[in-house]
């Protein structure tokens, strides 16, 4: 039977190379960007219109807090009732890990292990420097900016936030386990726990 994770996370928490590890250990698929580039694709508008109208950000980093991009309400319903049926068609092919975009709300019908990656401030700031190279003003910026616009995004559409204990059956700071080791503790849980 498939199963799925989600993965919700705070910005520079290292969520996505976390979720991508993950994906590796277990062999099953990892959908993260992908996701909107197919909304695009089936909306058969340009990436940039449908994920954050990328060149009118400041910088890159700037999109992440926009993962609707920058229309209108509307608009921006549009896209989600389009991923919404992006995530299903992907779900419907076999077991995946879905990083983001409400997939947790989407699939809470489904076997599913709902993970929420967090890390102190501090930590956080640290990696969005080393790791992912963001300039020091900016990254602060960027943590606070994209970690309110994901609460916003899942209040509206799901209905709680991505932190919501309610909602998720696990929470985890990495920078006690690093990537790696994150990954492993949470591959070791699905082992045990959702694989048959």
């Amino acid at each position: 039977m498939a199963y799925y994770v989600n993965i919700n996370r705070q910005f520079g928490s290292l969520g996505r190379p976390i979720a991508k590890a993950l994906a590796e250990d277990l062999g099953i698929e990892y959908y993260d960007r992908d996701i909107i580039e197919q909304t695009a694709k089936k909306m058969g508008i340009p990436l940039k219109e449908a994920s954050d109208v990328e060149e009118t950000w400041a910088s890159p980093w700037e999109r992440m807090a926009h993962p609707l991009g920058g229309g209108n309400a509307q608009v921006q319903d549009k896209l989600f009732a389009v991923e919404q049926e992006v995530i299903l068609k992907m779900a419907a092919e076999g077991s995946a890990i879905f990083v983001g975009r409400c997939a947790d709300f989407i699939l809470r019908d489904r076997k599913c292990l709902n993970v929420f990656i967090y890390a102190p401030k501090e930590k956080r700031y640290l990696n969005c420097v080393n790791s992912l190279g963001m300039d020091p003003t900016e990254a602060r910026k960027m943590m606070e900016q994209v970690d309110k616009a994901r609460n916003f995004y899942w209040q509206r559409y799901a209905h709680h936030l991505p932190s919501d204990t309610e909602s998720n059956q696990l929470m985890i700071d990495s920078s006690l386990f690093g990537v790696k080791g994150t990954a492993k503790l949470l591959a070791d849980i699905v082992r045990e726990y959702f694989v048959d």
